[in-house]
Protein backbone atom coordinates (compact mmCIF):
# COMPACT_ATOMS: atom_id res chain seq x y z
CA UNK A 1 0.00 0.00 0.00
CA UNK A 2 1.13 3.61 -0.79
CA UNK A 3 -1.56 5.93 0.44
CA UNK A 4 -0.61 8.37 2.80
CA UNK A 5 -2.89 11.11 4.43
CA UNK A 6 -1.43 14.54 4.35
CA UNK A 7 -2.24 16.99 6.60
CA UNK A 8 -1.59 21.10 6.76
CA UNK A 9 -2.62 22.50 10.04
CA UNK A 10 -3.09 26.26 10.23
CA UNK A 11 -4.03 28.29 13.37
CA UNK A 12 -7.77 28.36 12.55
CA UNK A 13 -7.89 25.74 9.41
CA UNK A 14 -6.86 22.31 8.50
CA UNK A 15 -6.34 21.32 5.10
CA UNK A 16 -5.49 17.82 3.81
CA UNK A 17 -5.21 15.41 1.22
CA UNK A 18 -5.34 11.34 0.61
CA UNK A 19 -2.79 10.35 -1.96
CA UNK A 20 -1.51 7.13 -3.57
CA UNK A 21 1.95 7.41 -3.63
CA UNK A 22 2.28 4.65 -6.25
CA UNK A 23 -0.12 6.49 -8.71
CA UNK A 24 0.06 10.23 -8.13
CA UNK A 25 -3.52 10.36 -7.44
CA UNK A 26 -5.51 12.28 -5.23
CA UNK A 27 -8.08 10.46 -3.36
CA UNK A 28 -9.57 12.71 -1.60
CA UNK A 29 -9.22 16.38 0.00
CA UNK A 30 -10.51 18.78 2.02
CA UNK A 31 -10.54 22.25 4.08
CA UNK A 32 -11.65 23.32 7.50
CA UNK A 33 -11.94 26.75 8.05
CA UNK A 34 -13.11 29.04 11.31
CA UNK A 35 -11.64 26.67 13.45
CA UNK A 36 -12.04 27.99 17.24
CA UNK A 37 -15.14 30.07 16.13
CA UNK A 38 -18.89 29.81 16.57
CA UNK A 39 -19.19 28.02 13.18
CA UNK A 40 -16.92 26.43 11.40
CA UNK A 41 -16.96 25.73 7.68
CA UNK A 42 -15.66 21.97 5.97
CA UNK A 43 -15.58 21.33 2.66
CA UNK A 44 -14.25 18.00 1.45
CA UNK A 45 -14.17 16.61 -2.20
CA UNK A 46 -13.88 13.04 -3.53
CA UNK A 47 -11.76 12.99 -6.48
CA UNK A 48 -12.51 11.22 -9.75
CA UNK A 49 -9.80 9.07 -9.08
CA UNK A 50 -11.36 7.56 -6.50
CA UNK A 51 -14.80 7.19 -7.49
CA UNK A 52 -14.18 5.06 -10.70
CA UNK A 53 -11.37 3.11 -8.92
CA UNK A 54 -12.19 -0.62 -7.94
CA UNK A 55 -13.97 -0.96 -11.56
CA UNK A 56 -14.47 -0.73 -14.86
CA UNK A 57 -14.57 3.06 -16.47
CA UNK A 58 -18.09 4.14 -16.79
CA UNK A 59 -19.75 5.19 -19.84
CA UNK A 60 -19.85 9.18 -18.81
CA UNK A 61 -17.17 10.94 -17.89
CA UNK A 62 -16.73 11.09 -13.25
CA UNK A 63 -15.86 14.31 -11.87
CA UNK A 64 -14.71 15.14 -8.51
CA UNK A 65 -17.56 15.14 -5.76
CA UNK A 66 -17.58 18.17 -3.01
CA UNK A 67 -19.48 18.46 0.19
CA UNK A 68 -19.75 21.10 2.19
CA UNK A 69 -20.56 20.93 5.89
CA UNK A 70 -21.10 23.94 8.74
CA UNK A 71 -20.50 23.03 11.99
CA UNK A 72 -19.11 24.08 15.40
CA UNK A 73 -15.29 23.21 15.68
CA UNK A 74 -13.92 23.98 18.35
CA UNK A 75 -10.24 22.92 18.38
CA UNK A 76 -8.06 21.04 15.91
CA UNK A 77 -9.00 17.41 17.81
CA UNK A 78 -12.36 18.80 16.98
CA UNK A 79 -11.59 19.39 13.32
CA UNK A 80 -10.56 15.56 12.41
CA UNK A 81 -13.28 14.18 13.83
CA UNK A 82 -14.88 16.86 10.98
CA UNK A 83 -12.46 14.71 8.32
CA UNK A 84 -13.09 11.35 9.94
CA UNK A 85 -16.97 11.87 9.45
CA UNK A 86 -16.65 13.64 6.01
CA UNK A 87 -14.32 10.31 4.78
CA UNK A 88 -16.90 7.89 6.67
CA UNK A 89 -19.89 9.66 5.23
CA UNK A 90 -18.65 10.42 1.48
CA UNK A 91 -15.49 8.28 1.01
CA UNK A 92 -13.24 7.15 0.29
CA UNK A 93 -13.45 4.41 3.18
CA UNK A 94 -10.62 4.40 5.43
CA UNK A 95 -11.44 1.19 6.26
CA UNK A 96 -11.01 -0.22 2.91
CA UNK A 97 -7.90 2.57 1.69
CA UNK A 98 -6.33 2.81 4.93
CA UNK A 99 -3.00 5.52 4.93
CA UNK A 100 -0.12 3.64 5.65
CA UNK A 101 1.35 7.37 7.19
CA UNK A 102 0.59 10.58 7.98
CA UNK A 103 2.43 13.42 6.47
CA UNK A 104 2.37 17.02 8.27
CA UNK A 105 4.01 20.53 6.88
CA UNK A 106 5.65 21.95 9.80
CA UNK A 107 7.00 25.48 8.94
CA UNK A 108 9.97 26.05 10.99
CA UNK A 109 12.67 23.33 11.65
CA UNK A 110 15.07 25.92 13.04
CA UNK A 111 18.67 23.96 12.29
CA UNK A 112 17.89 21.07 13.98
CA UNK A 113 15.69 19.18 11.17
CA UNK A 114 17.26 19.29 8.06
CA UNK A 115 15.38 16.10 6.36
CA UNK A 116 11.68 14.35 6.85
CA UNK A 117 11.20 13.28 10.32
CA UNK A 118 9.67 10.83 12.37
CA UNK A 119 7.09 11.96 14.90
CA UNK A 120 7.96 11.24 18.43
CA UNK A 121 7.16 12.97 21.68
CA UNK A 122 10.78 14.44 21.98
CA UNK A 123 10.47 15.93 18.27
CA UNK A 124 7.26 17.66 19.33
CA UNK A 125 8.60 19.50 22.02
CA UNK A 126 11.21 20.54 19.69
CA UNK A 127 8.71 21.55 17.39
CA UNK A 128 7.06 23.48 20.06
CA UNK A 129 10.45 25.15 21.01
CA UNK A 130 10.96 26.70 18.04
CA UNK A 131 7.91 27.99 17.33
CA UNK A 132 9.85 31.29 18.73
CA UNK A 133 11.24 31.18 15.64
CA UNK A 134 7.47 31.00 13.79
CA UNK A 135 5.01 32.35 16.45
CA UNK A 136 1.83 31.84 13.91
CA UNK A 137 2.85 28.56 12.53
CA UNK A 138 4.60 25.82 14.54
CA UNK A 139 2.07 25.75 17.32
CA UNK A 140 -0.63 25.25 15.05
CA UNK A 141 1.13 22.80 12.90
CA UNK A 142 1.67 20.86 16.15
CA UNK A 143 -1.87 20.95 17.42
CA UNK A 144 -2.39 19.25 13.97
CA UNK A 145 0.19 16.96 14.07
CA UNK A 146 -0.95 15.94 18.02
CA UNK A 147 -4.51 15.80 17.04
CA UNK A 148 -4.10 13.83 14.03
CA UNK A 149 -1.73 11.39 16.00
CA UNK A 150 -4.95 10.63 18.18
CA UNK A 151 -6.77 9.95 15.37
CA UNK A 152 -4.48 7.64 13.83
CA UNK A 153 -2.36 6.30 16.53
CA UNK A 154 -1.52 3.12 14.62
CA UNK A 155 0.82 4.24 11.78
CA UNK A 156 3.66 6.56 11.72
CA UNK A 157 3.59 10.16 11.25
CA UNK A 158 6.27 12.55 9.73
CA UNK A 159 7.03 15.53 10.11
CA UNK A 160 8.18 17.97 6.67
CA UNK A 161 10.27 20.88 7.26
CA UNK A 162 9.46 23.89 4.97
CA UNK A 163 13.10 24.76 6.00
CA UNK A 164 14.80 21.59 5.69
CA UNK A 165 15.59 21.91 1.84
CA UNK A 166 17.53 24.71 2.84
CA UNK A 167 19.72 23.89 5.61
CA UNK A 168 22.05 23.02 2.66
CA UNK A 169 23.31 26.71 2.77
CA UNK A 170 26.85 27.62 3.45
CA UNK A 171 27.77 29.78 6.37
CA UNK A 172 28.33 32.37 4.26
CA UNK A 173 24.87 32.17 2.66
CA UNK A 174 23.09 32.20 5.78
CA UNK A 175 24.70 34.14 8.06
CA UNK A 176 23.44 37.72 8.94
CA UNK A 177 26.33 40.11 9.95
CA UNK A 178 25.19 41.12 13.42
CA UNK A 179 27.02 40.77 16.39
CA UNK A 180 27.53 37.02 16.56
CA UNK A 181 27.42 36.28 19.87
CA UNK A 182 23.99 37.45 19.62
CA UNK A 183 22.81 36.19 16.70
CA UNK A 184 23.55 32.42 18.01
CA UNK A 185 22.02 32.77 21.48
CA UNK A 186 18.82 33.77 19.50
CA UNK A 187 19.38 31.17 15.98
CA UNK A 188 18.99 34.67 13.78
CA UNK A 189 20.30 33.03 10.47
CA UNK A 190 18.57 32.47 7.06
CA UNK A 191 16.80 29.66 7.16
CA UNK A 192 14.64 29.90 3.51
CA UNK A 193 10.93 28.90 3.63
CA UNK A 194 9.35 26.97 0.49
CA UNK A 195 11.63 24.46 0.46
CA UNK A 196 9.29 21.18 -0.23
CA UNK A 197 8.19 23.61 -3.39
CA UNK A 198 11.66 24.32 -4.38
CA UNK A 199 12.45 20.68 -4.06
CA UNK A 200 9.67 19.39 -5.82
CA UNK A 201 9.95 21.46 -9.33
CA UNK A 202 13.54 21.77 -9.24
CA UNK A 203 13.74 17.78 -9.31
CA UNK A 204 10.66 17.62 -12.07
CA UNK A 205 12.25 20.00 -14.20
CA UNK A 206 15.53 17.83 -14.26
CA UNK A 207 13.26 14.83 -15.15
CA UNK A 208 10.95 16.84 -18.02
CA UNK A 209 14.51 17.62 -19.35
CA UNK A 210 15.95 14.50 -19.32
CA UNK A 211 18.50 15.72 -17.63
CA UNK A 212 20.76 14.56 -14.48
CA UNK A 213 19.23 16.86 -11.33
CA UNK A 214 22.97 16.63 -9.57
CA UNK A 215 24.17 18.19 -12.83
CA UNK A 216 22.22 21.15 -13.49
CA UNK A 217 22.17 24.72 -12.00
CA UNK A 218 18.84 26.38 -11.34
CA UNK A 219 17.18 29.41 -10.34
CA UNK A 220 13.56 28.52 -8.82
CA UNK A 221 10.95 31.43 -8.59
CA UNK A 222 7.97 29.92 -6.28
CA UNK A 223 5.72 32.99 -7.00
CA UNK A 224 2.52 32.82 -5.47
CA UNK A 225 0.66 35.73 -2.69
CA UNK A 226 3.82 34.51 -0.39
CA UNK A 227 7.17 34.69 -2.69
CA UNK A 228 10.56 33.17 -2.47
CA UNK A 229 13.33 32.58 -5.28
CA UNK A 230 15.94 29.96 -4.64
CA UNK A 231 19.27 29.14 -6.69
CA UNK A 232 20.01 25.35 -6.69
CA UNK A 233 23.37 23.63 -7.49
CA UNK A 234 22.90 20.19 -7.77
CA UNK A 235 19.76 19.63 -6.05
CA UNK A 236 21.47 21.31 -3.51
CA UNK A 237 19.56 24.62 -2.24
CA UNK A 238 22.56 27.41 -2.08
CA UNK A 239 20.72 30.32 -1.62
CA UNK A 240 17.71 31.84 -1.26
CA UNK A 241 15.13 35.00 -0.64
CA UNK A 242 13.63 34.53 2.67
CA UNK A 243 15.81 34.28 5.29
CA UNK A 244 15.32 34.08 9.65
CA UNK A 245 11.32 34.27 8.57
CA UNK A 246 8.86 34.39 5.16
CA UNK A 247 9.41 38.34 5.30
CA UNK A 248 12.76 38.56 3.78
CA UNK A 249 13.04 38.95 0.24
CA UNK A 250 10.92 39.60 -3.15
CA UNK A 251 7.86 41.85 -3.37
CA UNK A 252 4.64 40.00 -1.92
CA UNK A 253 1.26 40.27 -1.51
CA UNK A 254 0.98 41.51 1.65
CA UNK A 255 4.98 41.12 2.53
CA UNK A 256 7.47 43.90 2.13
CA UNK A 257 10.59 41.38 1.27
CA UNK A 258 13.89 43.42 1.63
CA UNK A 259 13.58 47.09 3.37
CA UNK A 260 16.80 48.76 5.38
CA UNK A 261 16.05 48.31 8.67
CA UNK A 262 16.91 51.71 9.67
CA UNK A 263 13.16 52.36 8.11
CA UNK A 264 11.91 50.44 11.01
CA UNK A 265 14.28 52.80 13.20
CA UNK A 266 12.75 56.11 11.56
CA UNK A 267 8.80 55.04 11.77
CA UNK A 268 9.16 53.94 16.22
CA UNK A 269 11.14 57.10 16.02
CA UNK A 270 9.08 59.43 14.29
CA UNK A 271 5.50 57.52 13.41
CA UNK A 272 5.39 56.28 17.08
CA UNK A 273 5.14 52.76 15.92
CA UNK A 274 5.30 49.93 18.04
CA UNK A 275 6.81 46.67 17.78
CA UNK A 276 3.48 44.85 17.08
CA UNK A 277 2.43 47.88 14.55
CA UNK A 278 5.46 47.39 12.72
CA UNK A 279 4.91 43.73 12.23
CA UNK A 280 1.60 44.84 11.53
CA UNK A 281 3.00 47.04 8.44
CA UNK A 282 5.10 44.61 7.00
CA UNK A 283 3.29 41.80 7.06
CA UNK A 284 -0.02 42.54 6.36
CA UNK A 285 0.23 46.09 5.08
CA UNK A 286 3.19 46.13 2.76
CA UNK A 287 4.04 44.69 -0.69
CA UNK A 288 1.69 44.75 -3.24
CA UNK A 289 -1.12 45.86 -0.96
CA UNK A 290 0.78 48.80 0.03
CA UNK A 291 1.59 50.10 -2.74
CA UNK A 292 -1.43 49.65 -4.76
CA UNK A 293 -4.05 48.81 -2.63
CA UNK A 294 -4.77 45.32 -3.96
CA UNK A 295 -2.36 42.36 -4.00
CA UNK A 296 -4.29 39.89 -6.38
CA UNK A 297 -1.99 40.06 -10.01
CA UNK A 298 -5.12 39.98 -11.92
CA UNK A 299 -6.15 43.19 -10.53
CA UNK A 300 -2.73 44.58 -10.50
CA UNK A 301 -2.30 43.61 -14.41
CA UNK A 302 -5.80 45.05 -15.30
CA UNK A 303 -4.61 47.97 -13.24
CA UNK A 304 -1.33 48.30 -15.53
CA UNK A 305 -3.24 48.06 -18.79
CA UNK A 306 -5.74 50.70 -17.74
CA UNK A 307 -2.66 52.61 -16.59
CA UNK A 308 -3.39 53.16 -12.77
CA UNK A 309 -0.07 54.91 -12.32
CA UNK A 310 0.08 53.94 -8.16
CA UNK A 311 -0.91 50.00 -9.48
CA UNK A 312 2.00 50.61 -12.29
CA UNK A 313 4.53 51.76 -9.76
CA UNK A 314 4.04 48.67 -7.63
CA UNK A 315 3.85 46.73 -10.79
CA UNK A 316 7.42 47.88 -11.34
CA UNK A 317 9.03 47.55 -8.16
CA UNK A 318 7.42 43.72 -8.37
CA UNK A 319 9.84 43.08 -11.76
CA UNK A 320 12.84 45.21 -10.32
CA UNK A 321 12.58 42.88 -7.42
CA UNK A 322 12.65 39.69 -9.47
CA UNK A 323 15.18 40.82 -12.09
CA UNK A 324 17.37 41.94 -8.53
CA UNK A 325 17.61 38.24 -7.61
CA UNK A 326 18.01 36.52 -11.31
CA UNK A 327 20.73 38.96 -11.79
CA UNK A 328 22.27 37.72 -8.16
CA UNK A 329 21.75 34.51 -8.62
CA UNK A 330 23.43 33.97 -11.76
CA UNK A 331 26.40 35.47 -10.13
CA UNK A 332 26.75 33.32 -6.82
CA UNK A 333 25.98 29.93 -9.36
CA UNK A 334 28.17 31.01 -12.09
CA UNK A 335 25.37 30.63 -14.90
CA UNK A 336 22.77 28.70 -14.90
CA UNK A 337 20.97 25.68 -16.80
CA UNK A 338 17.65 26.21 -15.96
CA UNK A 339 14.94 28.97 -14.28
CA UNK A 340 11.31 27.48 -12.94
CA UNK A 341 8.41 29.30 -12.28
CA UNK A 342 6.01 27.93 -9.82
CA UNK A 343 3.06 28.88 -7.55
CA UNK A 344 0.15 30.64 -8.81
CA UNK A 345 1.39 33.37 -10.18
CA UNK A 346 4.88 31.98 -11.43
CA UNK A 347 1.86 29.54 -13.29
CA UNK A 348 -0.75 31.83 -14.49
CA UNK A 349 1.06 35.14 -15.35
CA UNK A 350 2.66 35.15 -18.65
CA UNK A 351 3.59 38.72 -18.34
CA UNK A 352 5.51 38.10 -14.67
CA UNK A 353 7.55 35.57 -16.78
CA UNK A 354 8.35 37.71 -19.42
CA UNK A 355 9.31 40.79 -17.80
CA UNK A 356 11.63 38.93 -14.90
CA UNK A 357 14.03 37.45 -17.47
CA UNK A 358 13.40 40.31 -20.66
CA UNK A 359 16.99 41.53 -19.43
CA UNK A 360 18.73 38.28 -19.04
CA UNK A 361 19.44 37.86 -22.98
CA UNK A 362 23.49 37.86 -22.02
CA UNK A 363 22.93 34.95 -20.25
CA UNK A 364 21.56 33.71 -22.82
CA UNK A 365 17.68 33.12 -21.52
CA UNK A 366 15.13 33.92 -24.74
CA UNK A 367 11.63 33.38 -23.63
CA UNK A 368 9.45 32.39 -26.46
CA UNK A 369 6.55 34.76 -26.61
CA UNK A 370 4.03 32.46 -28.02
CA UNK A 371 5.01 29.17 -25.89
CA UNK A 372 4.65 31.93 -22.90
CA UNK A 373 1.27 33.25 -23.68
CA UNK A 374 0.22 29.90 -24.40
CA UNK A 375 -3.22 29.09 -22.19
CA UNK A 376 -1.70 25.08 -20.88
CA UNK A 377 -1.84 23.75 -17.71
CA UNK A 378 1.19 21.33 -16.71
CA UNK A 379 5.10 21.47 -16.78
CA UNK A 380 6.28 23.25 -20.16
CA UNK A 381 9.49 24.48 -21.52
CA UNK A 382 8.78 28.36 -22.65
CA UNK A 383 12.09 29.77 -23.93
CA UNK A 384 12.94 29.23 -27.23
CA UNK A 385 15.31 26.16 -28.39
CA UNK A 386 18.13 28.02 -29.45
CA UNK A 387 18.12 29.54 -26.04
CA UNK A 388 21.01 28.70 -23.56
CA UNK A 389 19.17 28.23 -20.17
CA UNK A 390 15.88 25.99 -20.54
CA UNK A 391 12.79 28.21 -18.78
CA UNK A 392 10.28 25.95 -17.45
CA UNK A 393 6.61 26.35 -15.62
CA UNK A 394 6.35 23.77 -13.14
CA UNK A 395 3.29 23.24 -11.23
CA UNK A 396 4.25 23.01 -7.53
CA UNK A 397 2.35 20.42 -5.52
CA UNK A 398 4.03 20.40 -2.51
CA UNK A 399 1.73 17.77 -1.34
CA UNK A 400 2.49 14.85 -3.46
CA UNK A 401 6.25 15.88 -2.21
CA UNK A 402 5.37 15.59 1.54
CA UNK A 403 3.33 12.23 0.52
CA UNK A 404 6.46 10.92 -1.28
CA UNK A 405 8.91 12.12 1.48
CA UNK A 406 6.59 10.97 4.34
CA UNK A 407 6.14 7.42 2.60
CA UNK A 408 9.76 7.11 2.40
CA UNK A 409 10.02 7.65 5.98
CA UNK A 410 7.83 5.16 7.07
CA UNK A 411 9.42 2.64 5.16
CA UNK A 412 12.22 2.91 6.64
Amino acid sequence: MSVVLVINSGSSSLKYQLLDVATEQVLASGLLERIGQKTGVATHTVTAAALTSGGDAPALTVTDATYEIERAIPDHTAGLRVMLDAFAAHGPSLQETPPVAVGHRVVHGGARFYEPTLVTPLVEINIDELAVLAPLHNPANLAGIRAARAAFPDVPHVAVFDTAFHQTLAPAAYTYAIDARLAADHRIRRYGFHGTSHQFVSAAAARHLGRDLTELKQIVFHLGNGASVAAIDGGRSVETSMGLTPLEGLVMGTRSGDLDPAVLLHLARRADLSISDLDDLLNKRSGLVGLAGVSDMRDIRAGVEAGDPAITLAWDVYIHRLRSYAGAYLAQLGGADVIVFTAGVGENVPAVRAEALSTLAFAGVEVDPERNAARERGIRVISTDASAVAVLVVPTDEELEIARQTLAVARG
